[in-house]
């Protein structure tokens, strides 16, 4: 019979409570030992849910109170000299790493493959060291004995050596320490043993990128040295993306006790991975989508697994969700505020693995039971094949009658700039920010209370324009080039945005993790997209009426929106991306006949968007940038288009990002050091940069010295009259102080570095 299996939980709290215990204990409000209760209250409700569901394989060890790729580096004694080296001790040393301190920066973060959730990248070092860590070996003993207790034979989770690896950053060759690393893991599943683990499961998912012939060579003799160390039976668990048949050839040479496989985005490599695995390997087959929420095509699923069964029988299959379930929210069964109809179509955590549990009880019925097992299911599929919801003939023959006249602007990029210049009449190394200032208390207060009745529209409406005269105030005393509103009224940068377009429902509790204590509550996308009336225009024409500098309009791009949501998966998403660039292009073209001299469309996703394998770039570029441009084209030659990304590594597409055709791009680099401009070295971008030189996920303020020193390295790399000055991404998530000090600073950096330009003219 099969069993079933959970990769890994949500982590955030279905109410945040991780959050809010985080950002209390930073604060001082309350202990460690308080947040770690926390925490510990979290792991017991996924373990019980998991038991409730019938699941019979469940995760510990996925659970990190800021980051699961930190915590595994720390288990190898990885960690900065900056944040304590080996020496380092307690949470104070652990959320050093993740948030710095004066004078002492925090590790750098990026996405997490094709994810919207951040990792910390790990720093490596020349005779780099490596040494299981006792305290952090504390984590996997404590959270097996937490399922122990509560009679649950749980299964340890960690991040695999070639992955941790693999993402680490500070040496030319990460893998050349992967012997070292090796024997770290040997000692770790012997303590884990010890600990009454039965089996663990390490994640690989580097596995699914393109790897030379050496990497993976590297990869198989590590693992034939572990396995051969280990009499614990390894689950090797891979996701995000397919095994070519270079992986496949090596995984054949393991003892592995089993393979997981992400069968939601490689349907097709199934019948290449059941000839892969050895006779005694179980599959696990990943067929419930661990990154959308759309309740799962069981008919589908289960054909796939009535051909692995054929294969090699149920006793070696197991049922699990493609990836963990750290990327969806808790349980739809909350969502009361939406409709009947639309929360049947849903899935969230809870309802995946009741999907699990169905699963293995249809794949042993016979014909007749399958039929009344699947009959709910089934139902619920053709409710949303069949609604008229999902289906806009304007918008779908709109889409159908563009051409590429309709992608470009009216005139080319050094023309324009002439214009703008003559227009906007800014200063040397311009300031600005990126968009959003801080959502204060205040704010949210007042959001919860126009919600609730409490406070009229009218009065709501007057409070938002009182803190946008704040804002515009603020940044006209600081010295500002060009400013902006500060976005009081926008709860989120894509989920303000599809409040207003058709197409897209609200959870009210569909709360995921972006990083540490941030979460995010992403649209559901479920139907065709369009704008019914202008979201921003009334917004900026207020905030330009209150100053004389240039206000930027401010939007979201399609890409953004697209990768930030929970989109339909019904339809490709290019189609899905195209209709969402015709409605951002109505806002666009209203926004520049209102006047904005300057208007932002952020396509921050656009990186994260790329397919992890190269053979599938080039395609989600060409459609994807398309797209950019279908929504910004209306721009006046005037009128300076602005885009902005962050938390990406841009150097293999900086061609790409110029076929953008934006003035103006601005994107995160201090956490780098300014890395990430060694792309514009080689290549003469023709647009004008500004990269991010505060950075506004830590809570440290940077000084003057820093702060210039920065923008010293930029100029380096790109010529001065092409650099913008900034942050290197909103504002909203900071608190007034350390932000009003940091942009003090960053306009007093921009000020001298401007007169040092003047005295060498």
């Amino acid at each position: 019979m099969a069993r079933t299996a959970v990769l890994g939980f949500p982590r955030i709290g279905p109410d945040r409570e991780l959050k809010f215990a985080l950002e209390e204990h930073w604060a001082g409000r309350i202990e460690a030992a308080e947040l770690q209760e926390v925490a510990r209250g979290l792991r017991e409700l996924n373990l019980q849910a998991g038991r409730g569901a019938g699941i019979d394989v469940l995760p510990v060890g996925d659970f990190a109170l800021y980051d699961h790729v930190l915590d595994t580096a720390e288990l190898a004694s990885i960690i900065a000299e900056r944040h304590g080296g080996v020496d380092a001790a307690g949470l104070s040393a652990h959320f050093l790493a993740c948030r710095g301190a004066d004078g002492v920066a925090p590790l750098e973060m990026t996405k997490w493959f094709d994810t919207n959730y951040h990792y910390l990248v790990a720093e490596l070092r020349d005779g780099q060291r490596v040494a299981l860590r006792a305290e952090s070996l504390e984590k996997w003993r404590s959270h097996l004995a937490e399922a122990q207790r509560l009679g649950i034979k749980a299964r340890p989770v960690v991040l695999g050596p070639f992955s941790l690896l693999s993402v680490s950053k500070g040496v030319s060759d990460p893998l050349t320490l992967l012997p070292a690393h090796t024997e770290v893991y040997a000692e770790l599943l012997a303590e884990l043993a010890r600990a009454g683990a039965t089996e663990v499961q390490i994640d690989e998912p580097c596995l699914v990128l393109d790897q030379s012939a050496q990497a993976l060579d590297m990869f198989t003799r590590a693992y034939v040295s572990l396995l051969s160390d280990t009499s614990l039976p390894v689950c090797l668990a891979t996701y995000f993306g397919g095994l070519d048949d270079a992986v496949l050839a090596g995984l054949r040479r393991l003892p592995l006790g089993e393979l997981h496989v992400d069968l939601v985005r490689a349907p097709e490599r199934l019948d290449a991975v059941l000839s892969a695995l050895g006779p005694e390997t179980r599959l696990s087959a990943g067929v419930v989508d661990g990154r959308n929420v759309w309740a799962t095509d069981l008919d589908q699923v289960l054909d796939r697994l009535d051909r692995a069964a054929t294969r090699i029988g149920t006793e070696r299959l197991t049922i699990a969700p493609s990836c963990s379930l750290l990327h969806v929210p808790y349980t739809a069964a909350r969502e009361l505020a939406l409709d009947d109809e639309l929360r049947s179509w849903l899935a969230f955590g809870n309802e995946k693995l009741a999907e699990l549990a169905l699963l293995g009880r249809a794949l042993d019925a016979d014909a007749a039971e399958r039929d009344e097992l699947l009959a709910n299911s089934r139902q619920r599929g053709a409710s949303r094949r069949k609604s008229p919801r999902t289906n806009d003939s304007g918008v779908r023959a709109r889409a159908a009658a563009l051409t590429g006249a309709d992608l470009e602007r009216s005139v080319p990029l050094a023309e324009r700039r002439a214009a703008q210049t003559e227009r906007l009449r800014l200063p040397q190394l311009p300031t600005t920010t990126i968009g959003s200032f801080p959502q204060t208390a205040e704010i949210r207060d007042a959001r919860r209370r126009r919600r609730t009745g409490e406070l009229s529209e009218g009065d709501y409406l007057a409070f938002l324009r009182r803190q946008i005269d704040d804002v515009i105030e603020t940044q006209e005393q600081l010295g500002f080039d060009v400013l902006v509103h500060g976005e009081p009224e926008r709860n989120d940068m894509v989920e303000y945005f599809g409040e207003q377009l058709a197409g897209f429902a609200f959870s009210e509790f569909g709360w995921v993790q972006s990083y540490g204590s941030r979460a995010v509550k992403p649209p559901i996308l479920y139907g065709d997209v369009s704008r019914p009336e202008p979201m921003t225009v009334g917004w900026w024409k207020y905030a330009q009426s209150r100053s004389q500098k240039p206000v930027k309009a401010m939007l979201t791009g399609p890409v953004t929106v697209l990768q930030w949501s929970f989109v339909r998966d019904d339809q490709p998403r290019q189609e899905t991306c195209r209709q969402i660039a015709l409605a951002i292009r109505d806002e666009v073209a209203d926004l520049d006949a209102a006047g904005a001299a300057v208007i932002q469309v952020d396509e921050a996703a656009l990186r994260e968007g790329l397919p992890l394998r190269r053979a599938e770039q080039g395609d989600y570029l060409r459609w994807a940038i398309d797209c950019f441009r279908l929504a910004v084209a209306p721009v006046q030659p005037e009128t300076q288009l602005h885009t902005h990304m962050c938390y990406s590594e841009f150097g293999s597409m900086i061609e790409e990002i110029a076929r953008l055709d934006a003035d103006v791009i601005s994107i995160e680099a201090s956490r780098s050091g300014m890395e990430l401009l060694e792309a514009f070295r080689d290549y003469a971008y023709p647009g004008q940069i500004g990269p991010g030189i505060y950075d506004i996920h830590s809570p440290r303020v940077p000084n003057v010295e820093e702060l210039e020193s920065l923008l010293a390295l930029a100029e380096e790399r790109i010529p001065r009259e092409q650099l913008w000055v900034n942050p290197d991404c909103g504002l909203k998530t900071r608190a007034w102080p350390e932000t009003q000090a940091a942009l003090e600073n960053l306009v007093a950096a921009a000020r001298r570095r401007r007169s040092m330009v003047a005295s060498q003219s």
